[in-house]
């Protein structure tokens, strides 16, 4: 599915040298225009007499000021101009540790030309603007169509909500994947202030079908014509934006320009930056009919009220229907279309000013009327804990809700038809990176992955990722980010996530520094039939086993493994230090079996298995590391899955230094008191919940 974005990412940021004069100039002006230890206005309005305190030297002093403010708007008029020519000479600029870029259209010329926001009180055109009230609701429409397009708009997103005083209501036209993806994503985000309507884009495919269009975002790119229809009819305005822009900007800067709009003025754009609509790129080029260089729809401000009143659907639609007799398609989607109705009807534009094209760096700014909102469920479930409590930490991460991107690349994946398909189920952080290769070659069938990642690590990842030839032949693996919050790694709310998003009816519960064996896969899918797996509560046990060697001849068959075991070479795993966690699989059994045998939980175990989909989740109150598996299997067996030990399959776990929660397991005395009591609590709680037969995990014992 192609995510609908134009050219290069653009950038909306406010240009440097136009802002800082103006703004120093009116900090000297304020700071001489004080009357009676009062600040003179500067207002038109205000600076008529209106009182007896007027005065004939209060008169010449304002005209004095307004001249110098002439001044000041005359020499900042000047230096835009400059600046817009020093753009249009050179691709780049750079500004200390600012660079300032021309996104130019792939392919086809067009230019996408950089957007920049005006911030407000620093410029003299901004000056003037109307202020936007500060808990006004801005609206923002985009389409947004498959993985990578997901992927886009959580930037833009980010970049909105990095300088926004203001609520937001995003209007998301999307298709079921980038549905899928974005309301997970801002269910977890919990972003305060921030409102999410979606629209299926699906839906609105018949409105635009009848268009050929050549541009690659396909049927997507046209479905910013159909706003009106689409958006609700008491909508009276939206900023509508494509997914590769990223804001360095209050968005309400631009909002505020919808006052700006005058007489028939409902369409808010952009100068296109290239030669384009001119039709001189190369001979014989012939673009649709726009004015001089055209208009840009990367970003558009609609006033939807007026256009439903002019009755814009009639007006596109003409239009396209006779240009196209003549064009036979459109080359840049709804962009030509646009273009071809401004160039009929000019009166409907507004044009933005052409220097919304400097990059800045982000900074964030304070919330004001949205500070105090937070979701109130989880302040109930917090506020019911003891602060005082030594666990305290441990307990309230079990509450704490992650920021999650599901499908972070492209997935794309159909279960096999005959209901015995397996998906690996695995959870990583950024250390455990470089296993990502090595399963994929070992472990053909499909992959869920929850990877514990910061935005910087999620960025490293996508390069990391985007750069191996064997990940990026792979669309059957599914990776689910899961930003980090907190002190301590999830694991079971990772093993949950990637549980939660696999399409098969079966998943093998793996951890990410174990290799299957070579055609484990295949193997799994005749053992689901075997033994009956979709009429039965069982467990299949894939047996464990590991090995110091960081390079190692990985065994082809039984038979060469068992003969690793007795030299020494393999071992069954963490034999020399957690034995208990394995040894009900019975290895001595193992070695000999060739039918699948039936083994009985014992307490602390916690094998590798294979099960339906519908099987319980972990239990979230275990985090970092310590009996996060074994409690999941001891929930297995009161549900009374049986456990069934596979003869000729198994696993190897690949050495790696130890991860940081082992670290703090075992040098932090109070770290392994608190997994003490959870486990307590979490036995207590399994009596309660499955009564008499349950009454064991209480008596077990359990020397973690």
């Amino acid at each position: 599915m192609l995510g609908i974005c134009r050219g290069r990412r653009k950038f909306l940021a406010a240009s440097l040298t136009i802002l800082f004069v103006p703004a120093i100039t009116w900090i000297y002006l304020f700071a001489g225009s004080f009357e009676d230890g009062k600040p003179v206005s500067l207002s038109p309005l205000e600076s008529q007499p209106h009182s007896p305190r007027y005065t004939a030297s209060s008169q010449r002093e304002r005209e004095s000021l307004e001249v110098r403010m002439r001044e000041v708007e005359e020499e900042n008029r000047v230096l835009r101009k400059q600046l817009s020519l020093a753009q249009s000479r050179s691709p780049s600029h750079h500004h200390g540790n600012h660079s300032k870029t021309y996104s130019m259209e792939e392919g086809t010329g067009d230019s996408e030309s950089l957007r920049a926001g005006i911030v407000a009180g620093n410029s003299s055109e901004c000056g003037q603007q109307p202020a936007v009230e500060k808990c006004e609701t801005i609206h923002v429409a985009i389409v947004c169509a498959g993985y990578n397009a997901s992927r886009d708009v959580v930037t833009l997103v980010k970049s909105v909500l990095f300088h926004r005083r203001n609520p937001l209501h995003f209007h998301l036209i999307a298709d079921a994947i980038a549905k899928q993806i974005l309301a997970t994503l801002f269910q977890t985000w919990m972003v305060p202030a921030v409102r999410i309507d979606f629209y299926d884009a699906d839906e609105l495919k018949s409105e635009v079908s009848w268009i050929p269009n050549k541009h690659y975002s396909g049927i997507y790119g046209l479905m910013k014509l159909v706003l009106t229809k689409t958006l609700p009819s008491n909508l009276e305005r939206v900023i509508v934006l494509d997914t590769d822009i990223t804001f360095a900007t209050d968005i309400a800067e631009l909002w505020a320009v919808f006052h700006k709009f005058k007489g028939q003025q409902v369409l808010g754009l952009v100068e296109n930056q290239s030669d384009w609509y001119l039709g001189n790129l190369w001979k014989n080029h012939r673009p649709w009919p726009a004015l001089g260089r055209g208009y840009n729809t990367g970003v558009i401000l609609l006033l939807l009220d007026k256009l439903r009143k002019m009755k814009w659907e009639q007006m596109w639609r003409l239009t396209a229907e006779r240009e196209l007799m003549s064009m036979l398609s459109t080359s840049l989607a709804d962009q030509d279309i646009f273009n071809a109705v401004i160039k009929q009807n000019p009166f409907l534009v507004y044009q933005l000013p052409c220097f919304w094209n400097v990059q800045l760096s982000d900074h964030t700014r304070s919330e004001q009327c949205y500070r105090d909102v937070s979701d109130l469920k989880l302040q109930k479930q917090l506020s019911e804990l003891d602060e005082d409590d030594l666990c305290y930490e441990f307990r309230r991460e079990r509450f704490t809700v992650h920021r999650t991107h599901l499908y972070f690349l492209h997935y794309e994946y159909e279960p096999a038809s005959d209901n015995t398909d397996v998906t690996l189920v695995a959870q990583l952080s950024m250390d455990r990176l470089q296993m990502l290769e090595a399963i994929c070659k070992h472990w053909e069938g499909p992959i869920s992955l929850a990877l514990y990642l910061s935005d910087a690590e999620a960025q490293q990842f996508l390069r990391y990722a985007q750069g191996s030839e064997v990940l990026m032949s792979r669309h059957n693996v599914g990776y689910h980010i899961v930003y980090k919050e907190g002190q301590f790694y999830p694991v079971n709310l990772l093993r949950n996530v990637a549980m939660k998003h696999i399409s098969t009816p079966y998943m093998f519960l793996s951890d990410i520094d174990f290799l299957p064996m070579y055609g484990l896969y295949e193997y799994l899918r005749k053992s689901v039939i075997q033994l009956d797996l979709a009429n039965t509560k069982k467990a299949l046990i894939v047996p464990a086993f590991e090995t110091l060697r960081y390079r190692l001849s990985f065994p082809k068959s039984k038979a060469e493994l068992l003969s690793m075991l007795d030299m020494g070479t393999l071992f069954t795993f963490r034999y020399h230090v957690w034995t208990k966690g394995h040894a009900p699989t019975n290895f001595a059994k193992w070695r000999t079996a060739t039918t699948p045998y039936r083994v009985e939980w014992e307490a602390d175990f916690e094998p590798y298995v294979v099960v339906r989909k519908d099987c319980p989740e972990y239990d979230r109150r275990f985090v970092g590391f310590g009996w996060n598996k074994v409690a999941h299997i001891m929930e297995l067996d009161a549900q009374e899955y049986e456990f069934t030990v596979l003869p000729n399959a198994y696993m190897i776990h690949m050495p790696h230094a130890p991860s940081f929660d082992i670290t703090k397991f075992r040098s932090n005395k109070q770290y392994r008191i608190c997994l003490k009591t959870l486990k307590e609590e979490f036995q207590q709680d399994m009596s309660r919940h499955y009564g008499f037969a349950a009454l064991k995990y209480l008596t077990a014992e359990n020397n973690s």
